[in-house]
């Protein structure tokens, strides 16, 4: 078993982000499944079931790379993680602060931190 100082990052799975061709039609159809929105942008949109685990739809000529986003609760652990992954942590308009990093395989990881006052 590894020891605790070799884990690069952890945190709890909060949301897919996938492409979407139409992303006007694809928030209707996510809250036709019972999601709500939390956050709709022109280049990005965040949906959430009842459950709290969202969806972030990705629309053509958006910023954000597909990804598997994991939350951490405080921003001490997001810094922890940023220093030992060598990134740089970017606050984002929607109040979240993140950065993304390399998984499995290559697989595109963001490790987020949502602060207390967090509305979406």
């Amino acid at each position: 078993m590894s020891e605790e100082k070799d884990v690069r990052f952890s945190g709890n799975v909060d949301h897919l982000a996938i492409k979407s061709d139409d992303l006007e039609k694809d928030v209707e159809e996510y809250k036709r499944l019972g999601f709500s929105v939390e956050t709709l942008y022109e280049d990005w949109a965040m949906v959430r079931d009842a459950k709290g685990f969202g969806i972030a739809l990705l629309p053509p000529g958006s910023k954000h790379p597909p990804h598997i986003g994991l939350k951490v609760d405080t921003m001490e652990e997001l810094e922890a993680a940023a220093e030992k992954e060598r990134r740089p942590i970017k606050p984002h308009r929607d109040g979240t602060s993140s950065f993304y990093t390399k998984g499995v395989g290559g697989q595109i990881v963001e490790l987020i931190y949502y602060p207390p006052d967090f509305s979406g």
